[in-house]
Order: C-alpha cells, then structure tokens, then sequence
C-alpha cells in the first residue's frame, strides 16, 4: 500500500487576512512533514499537498479548525513517493486566475452533477459538454464527446465564450476540470453571461475516477496533476506521460515514442527551437542528475 498521502483541495471563501495565514500554514505543514503548493488569496484557498497520512490529516484538521475552512472541498490519492520535491505556499490575487472581476461562485455558481449522473449528460446529444483544461492537459485525456476550448491559459476561456458560445444561451452546457475549481469559476462566468442551464462535474475529474468504475467510465485516457507525477491513471496512480525537462510540456505514450524526443533534452514541441548551445547544456545537465542519482 503506497505510503503518501496527495491531498487536492480549494474553497471559495472571503480571506481578508490570507496574507496573515501564510506563515502558520507554512510552520503546520513543516512540522507535519507535508510538502506542496498551496495558494491563498483574498477569494479563498487551492492547492495540493502530499505527506504520510497522519501528516495530512493533522494539516487539515488545523485547516477545518478555522470555521471558514470548515467546508473545504478535498480529494485524495495515493503514490509511493512523494510528488513534490518542497513546499510553497503563494500569496495570489485569485486562486484559479480568470482575470474578470465581479465573478464569485459564492454569488451564482452552476448545478452540481454527482460523479454516478455525469455519464448521462455525455450520453446526451443536446447537453454541450466543455473540458476547461488548458490544451496541454486535454491531449492526455478526456471525456467521449466533450469539446476542448484549445486555450493554453484559464485566462482565454472569456475570450472562447465569446466567440463560440454566443447565441446558444438556452442550451445546456456542462463542464468539468481536473479537481473541480476551475468549473466553479466557469459556470458562475456562463451564468453572469447569461446562459440558463449551467452543470458541473461536482469534485472533477478526480473525483470521478474515484467514483466511477472502469467498466462503466466514459473516460478516456489519463488525467494531467500539477506535480511530478504528470498524469494519474484511472486507477488515481501515477500514468505513463512525462514531462519534457527543456519545455515543460507533457508528453503521451505517442510522443515519447517520436525520434524528436530525447529524455531531459527535447521533444517534438520544442526540438524545432533547440540550438547547439542549449542541447549542450540540457545534456550536461542530464549527465549531472544520472550521476547524482547514482
């Protein structure tokens, strides 16, 4: 049974003083031994953490002492390593950066859909159903039927509602995301834009894997994570997709297997920009880190 514990969790909540909780956020996951990356801001917290379970627990049971985080949205999986190499906790102006101001899922927000319902409205050809993933997480997996907006940032999704959704305010739209903020965030944007029928994915993608079994899934392929794992399976355990070390972006099976992809130098996304001077020091780098590990 794997040792660490990953923890994902948000909540959307007025945080006047976010900036007075960073120190004693910091000094409990230290002294539990946690690592990650937690972001606060005045509209409330988001983040992942991943330490033994005693250590999470401990984590979030000084968390949910503070009645405003009483409430707080998390899900768990498992590895036997630990994902993430330190702990940052930021200080941010949101904690999933839409860049509109004036929309709060604590204002409006749209019509959760338990994991066990979400089949039936992938199933059905009237509801539009959006992944609101950036492009990059997307290409590794995704659900039968859905739509990619083809945004490389959360930022683009105003942009993409304007120019493809306009006009279709009356037909039901259902979204979804990795862990289930970026949804709350989407679905109360839809609604202030004026579209009636707004669902979505209660918990996210994670939150279905979890729930759903294989046999039933209308999942396909893996799901994108924030850390050194890349991509989980559907099983909630590490995937196959690495990240390419000169670019940053997430490689599937197919581009692993592509003659323009070398480990810690290049792949196919940036091979066409990588000059002599770089490829030098990427190998000399990678030499480095086989010596360190041995």
């Amino acid at each position: 049974m794997p040792q660490v514990v990953i923890a994902a969790l948000y909540h959307f909540v007025p945080l006047p003083d976010f900036e007075d909780l960073q120190a004693p956020l910091r000094a409990s996951c230290v002294d539990a031994g946690v690592m990650g990356t937690l972001l606060l801001a005045p509209e409330g917290i988001n983040g992942t953490l991943a330490g033994s379970r005693a250590g999470i627990d401990t984590v979030l049971t000084r968390l949910r002492a503070d009645p405003r985080f009483r409430a707080l949205d998390e899900k768990r999986s498992y590895a036997d390593d630990n994902p993430f190499p330190r702990l940052r906790i930021k200080l941010k102006r949101e904690i999933v950066t839409l860049g509109v101001d004036g929309v709060d899922p604590r204002d409006q927000v749209g019509e959760y859909v338990e994991p066990e319902a979400w089949n039936r409205l992938l199933e059905n050809p009237e509801v539009l159903v959006i992944d609101t993933r950036n492009d990059y997480e997307v290409k590794l997996g995704t659900f039968r039927n859905a739509v990619s907006p083809e945004t490389e940032t959360f930022r683009e999704f105003p942009d993409y509602v304007e120019r493809t959704l306009k006009g279709q305010e009356d037909r039901p739209i259902a979204m979804f995301c990795t862990g289930g903020i970026r949804c709350e965030k989407a679905t109360s944007y839809l609604q202030g834009q004026g579209f009636k029928q707004v669902y979505h994915l209660h918990g996210g993608i994670l939150k279905y894997l979890e729930t759903v079994p294989k046999e039933q899934s209308l999942w396909d392929g893996e799901c994108y994570v924030f850390d050194e794992r890349v991509s989980v399976n559907h099983d909630l355990q590490p995937g196959s997709a690495v990240q390419c070390e000169a670019c940053g972006e997430p490689l599937s099976l197919a581009e692993q297997a592509s003659a323009d992809f070398e480990a810690d130098v290049s792949c196919p996304h940036c091979i066409a920009e990588l000059t002599p001077p770089r490829r030098a020091v990427l190998e000399m780098r990678r030499d480095q880190k086989r010596q360190a590990n041995g």
